[in-house]
Parts: structure tokens; sequence; C-alpha cells
């Protein structure tokens, strides 16, 4: 932990950031915050959270490099994380040169839980890598279903949605400054459940986007199964444009531009 410290505490007292958001452990709970170099003190309270704690850092920051277009900060990130800031470069809600990463490796059994295939940051500040899962075992048992099991399956899964919105607010990737899902002509109003349109509208947005941090299905108080929805999503990007989310070496989103027949007269979404 002294070494990820150390490094928040350097970048503060050079000035070359204006915070560092990450987490520290308050009144029995660890939680988000910016440090600053008025509070350097605080630094030396600054944890790495356990999984089970964890919270969206990087809307944290677009709201704060909103607020702040001119300032710097630094930033805790796991390799779900880092792929978000990724994304985020992509999409132009984050200037890559006024970012500064913090890392921190996953160890084995969160790995093993989100079955991530990159559990580590490419700066390491805290932990050490440990063995990606390549392969969804949760996404394998959907694929192996006849048409009409799963079906029937989400079905039942979204069915028990109650339109908290909790899986939009607290996902770094949702950004849009009008959201569809409040959108009348799209989805229906007065419905609990809503119509499965909802969870299948946010699902085509997340195709491509999603960066596999599993905050919106630990934040669902349905325990509706959206990693293995969005995880799926991702892998039909992957297959039909070789498109890799929250790669900088895959250059930009297939929903950044038009295909060659595009024309004047279509409109971007």
């Amino acid at each position: 932990m002294e070494k990820l410290r150390e490094k928040v505490r350097k970048l503060l007292a050079d000035g070359k950031v204006a915070g560092y958001v990450g987490y520290i452990f308050k009144d029995g709970h660890p939680l988000p915050h910016l440090f600053t170099k008025e509070r350097l003190e605080e630094v030396d309270r600054a944890i790495v959270a356990p999984g089970d704690a964890r919270y969206p850092l990087d809307k944290i920051l677009e709201r704060l490099a909103a607020r702040y277009p001119e300032a710097a900060f630094a930033v805790q990130v796991r390799g779900c994380d880092e792929r978000g800031l990724n994304e985020l470069y992509k999409w132009g809600q984050l200037d890559p040169e006024k970012v500064v990463m913090v890392g921190v490796a996953c160890p084995q059994d969160q790995a093993d839980y989100c079955e991530c295939p990159g559990p580590w940051a490419s700066v390491i500040d805290y932990g050490e890598k440990c063995t990606p899962v390549t392969q969804s075992k949760r996404v394998a048992r959907i694929d192996a279903l006849a048409g009409d099991e799963a079906f029937k399956e989400w079905q039942a899964h979204f069915a028990r949605c109650v339109k908290c919105y909790g899986c939009r607010d607290i996902c770094p990737m949702c950004f849009c400054k009008e959201c569809s899902l409040e959108h009348a002509d799209l989805i229906g109003t007065g419905m609990v459940p809503p119509d499965t349109t909802f969870q299948l509208v946010r699902a085509i947005h997340m195709a491509g986007r999603c960066i596999d941090c599993g905050l919106c299905e630990e934040n669902c108080p349905a325990d509706i199964p959206l990693r293995v929805l969005y995880k799926k999503g991702n892998a039909l990007v992957q297959a039909l444009f070789d498109y890799d989310t929250g790669s900088p070496a895959a250059g930009p989103s297939p929903w950044k531009f038009l295909g060659d027949e595009a024309t004047l007269e279509t409109k971007p979404m």
C-alpha cells in the first residue's frame, strides 16, 4: 500500500495533479474520496477498496473534469476502470493528457468472480498480476440453452425489474446528455415491471461500450444478471466488428463512424 500512497503523495506535492480520486476508510466503510495537496496528510489513510466495496471512480472523474476542465487528476484504476478510461477518451468525455493512473491489480478471487480477462491495470502500483479468465462460464451456460429456454429465462429476469435506473446511474459508460430510457416514445411509462424494451434498449447501448466492471449487476436490487447480458453483447461486437472494448489499440468504436454507404442525409446517432 505504501508504494501507492507514495506515488499519490508525490503527485499532489509536486502539483502534477489537482487531486487524486481514490478510496479512504471512513465511518466504518471504504468510500470514494478526493485527496488534495491542502490535506496531504489524508494520503496516509488512502486504501485499495476490497472487491465488494467498489464505486464508479471513472464517473466521479468525469464530473470533476467537467467542472474543472483545465485541471489534471489522478485516479485509482483496476483493469476494468482503465478500459473505461480508454473508452471515455475515444468518446471525448475525458482528456488523456489530464489523467494520471494509479494502477491496481485485482487478486485472483476477484478475477475469478468477475470472470475478467484483464484484471489489472497497465500500470501497477498495488498488487500483483493474477491469471486472467478468458472464458465466461456464465455466458457459456446461456449459450448452451435452446432459444426458447433462453428467451424464457431472460423474460423472467426482466420481469423483476423495478425501473430504478440504478444500472444506468452507476455505470461509468452512461454519459449521454439525454437518456433513451427516459424517452416516452421508446419506453412506456407507468408500468412496473417495465416493458422488456427497457432492458433491451440499454443492452444495445452497452454493446461495444460496456467495460465489464459489474457495477450495474451489483447495484441491481432485483438481482438481474446484467453482466452476463452485456458480456454477450460485447462478444457479438467483437465477432462482428473485431472490436475489443476498452483496448487503446482497437481504434475508434464501431459506433463512432458511419459505413461506406452513408450519405449526406444520414444523421449520426
